[in-house]
């Protein structure tokens, strides 16, 4: 415990030493003084105390006096309180956020539009903020803070449970007396949907259900500011990842060339039955993009298992899509939170393409174009293929 001293007590020194000579004996007690106390045997003679003190420098006497710090904790903000202290963008593209508090200031990076940065000085109509990696000011008319932030946070966050245990049963009511709809690995991160009294509503692959609060961390994302040096970093690592798909696409052609001549080769002379099933290939994109798809699509059917990465007997989502990728090469994560990171950000479904990997609450899947994944559903249908808005979509990430 902290202690402090406090210097402001002599006089209490002074009113004792005056008692010296009147031959009072004290009883076992305690005088009471500003912060000073000074204990007293049965048996001793208030001068034989000051005597004693008397003998003692005043300064160790006063820098002895320790202060108890206040015991009492602060209150803990509320969710409003920090969302008050917000500064959101609220423009078509992006605000820049310069060096100073005017248009000359030199530009460190960009708010985009709903992103969020951490109100720190206001001046001259000017928002001081951090953001990400970026400090400095955005004008304030293109931003918003205090009470007009708090109901825009809470449209433009996104809410996460993130799984603190092993494994977490995802129960269909908030009780543990009801059934289980699914299970969710450790440091998995769930879109929470509604909070109650020790429960969590979120939203998994099976469906909505509900978790204890005891074993996850809630907490709220937002888009923050990016500086010019991520931008242009970001920039080039998509350039560098465009032309390492070019190349790979060329081999993959290459590849498909030969093993197509091949077919047609054992084709000749045989005649096959025409089958009654569903084929699905992959369409649109580059051609490394699409082979990806294509290979995962030849395991439609096989058996989902949880916690699994066996592609023919059995594999949860993330194992899916790193056995898929594996096989060209690429290592990734056996975990869908992680998979949100990986290579470089998709702007919405409708510029997505085939082998990209299609991120949501708790789940990940392959997109295959047309609108469809392919992906390691639950225990009941499988690795299946589905309509990718099947579900609220949190990223979408390409590789190739």
């Amino acid at each position: 415990m902290a202690h402090k001293t406090k210097r402001t007590a002599v006089y209490l020194l002074t009113a004792t030493m005056a008692f010296t000579g009147m031959g009072m004996t004290a009883q076992a007690s305690v005088l009471p003084g500003g912060g000073v106390s000074v204990a007293l045997e049965n048996g001793n003679k208030l001068e034989d105390v000051t005597t004693k003190m008397s003998s003692l420098p005043i300064e160790s006497v006063i820098e002895s006096i320790p202060l108890v710090e206040s015991t009492v904790t602060p209150k803990e903000p509320t969710e409003e309180d920090l969302f008050r202290n917000l500064v959101i963008a609220q423009v078509n593209s992006y605000v820049n956020v310069r060096s100073e508090p005017n248009e000359e200031g030199e530009i460190l990076g960009k708010l985009y539009d709903n992103s969020v940065g951490t109100f720190l000085s206001e001046e001259n109509g000017w928002y001081q903020i951090t953001s990400g990696s970026v400090t400095g000011y955005v004008k304030g008319e293109y931003c918003v803070t205090g009470d007009a932030a708090v109901e825009i946070a809470k449209q433009v966050g996104k809410r996460f449970a993130t799984v603190t245990t092993e494994t977490l049963y995802v129960r269909e009511e908030a009780s543990t007396e009801c059934n289980i709809i699914g299970m969710v690995p450790q440091a998995d991160e769930l879109i929470v949907l509604e909070e109650g009294d020790g429960w969590v509503k979120v939203d998994v692959e099976e469906g909505h259900g509900w978790v204890s609060a005891d074993y996850v961390s809630l907490h709220s994302e937002f888009v923050q500011a990016e500086s010019r040096e991520e931008e242009e970093r970001r920039l080039a690592k998509e350039e560098e990842e465009r032309r390492k798909a070019q190349a790979a696409a060329q081999a993959a052609a290459a590849a498909q060339a030969a093993a197509a001549q091949a077919a047609a080769q054992a084709a000749q002379g045989t005649e096959t039955a025409q089958q009654e099933e569903t084929v699905y290939t992959a369409t649109g994109g580059s051609e490394m993009g699409q082979a990806v798809a294509n290979y995962g699509l030849q395991f439609v059917g096989n058996p989902y298992v949880y916690g699994g990465s066996s592609l023919t007997n059995g594999t949860d989502c993330s194992g899916f899509v790193m056995s898929v990728y594996a096989n060209f090469g690429v290592s990734l994560p056996h975990n869908d939170a992680a998979d949100r990171s990986q290579g470089y950000a998709v702007d919405g479904l409708e510029n997505a393409q085939p082998g990209d990997i299609i991120c949501y609450s708790g789940h990940v899947g392959i997109y295959i174009g047309g609108g469809q994944i392919v992906h390691a559903s639950n225990s009941r249908t499988g690795i299946i293929v589905s309509n990718a808005d099947y579900r609220s979509i949190l990223a979408i990430r390409r590789i190739f």
